[in-house]
């Protein structure tokens, strides 16, 4: 168990696409890669931040057309997701970027939250795709 949560998308946007699954794409709700022929919703998200800060973000997004189950674990990083090089972006109160922002190779993706988590003014951590950019979760502290 960690010392960190991890919080998926647990909301369907509107306005999106629906797309079946080829393979590989990343869902937002479970955590997880979508395997083919699995129906989805692409849309763009505004991630949530702490505070009201100038760093408000959109990006799209996949998840599961339909609500599903949920990640396996909320209190472990996604098993099928380590090795994937990653960027944590860390937050203050305020909602700004915090210089403890970093990316990491995927290798000890537990290692690199605590890292930034270690920094008292850090309230939050997202996680993004290098290629995209895109937002694929939020993490606290315990």
């Amino acid at each position: 168990m960690s010392d960190y949560l991890i919080h998926p998308l647990n909301e369907r946007g509107t306005g999106g696409v629906a797309v079946t699954a080829g393979g590989g794409e990343p869902l937002r709700c479970c955590l997880r890669y979508a395997t083919a022929g699995e129906e989805m919703a692409l849309f763009n998200y505004e991630q949530p931040l702490p505070g009201d800060g100038p760093y408000q973000q959109k990006g799209a997004v996949f998840t599961h057309a339909e609500d599903c189950a949920g990640p396996a674990s909320v209190t472990a990083y996604p098993r099928e997701w380590v090795g994937r090089p990653q960027a944590l972006r860390a937050y203050d109160a305020r909602g700004w970027i915090h210089p403890s922002t970093h990316v990491h190779d995927g290798a000890d993706p537990d290692a690199a939250i605590a890292s930034v988590l270690a920094h008292p003014e850090v309230v939050e951590a997202h996680s993004h795709n290098l290629g995209y950019g895109c937002y694929m979760f939020r993490v606290t502290r315990r």
